[in-house]
């Protein structure tokens, strides 16, 4: 392995990102903020780096008493049942998934 390969990098949206997870630390399992933890799950599931985030989102997910599979299983009828997210036509702000 290279030099290279071997270490962390820095995620392009994880100020922005860090921000929502301090966030998701000090409140309630709502279905905007259990959706926003499964975005960041996904977002940082083996990526290399942030290990701090990632840290952070199994403290959060821990703090409501929730697995993986139950938040994704929560999301999954949250989206069913009504938008969380504008499109950037209707809220005029970017939906980042990447």
């Amino acid at each position: 392995m290279s030099k290279t390969e071997n270490q962390d990098r820095q995620h392009p949206l994880y100020h922005r990102d860090r921000i929502i997870v301090d966030n998701l630390l000090v409140s309630s399992p709502t279905d905007y903020n259990l959706a926003e933890l499964a975005r960041l799950r996904i977002r940082y599931d083996g990526f290399p780096g942030a290990r701090d985030i990632q840290k952070d989102l199994e403290v959060a997910l821990q703090n409501w008493q929730l697995t993986e599979s139950e938040l994704f299983a929560k999301t999954l009828e949250i989206h069913k049942d009504k938008p969380l997210y504008k499109s950037k036509a209707n809220k005029g702000e970017d939906e980042d998934w990447s």
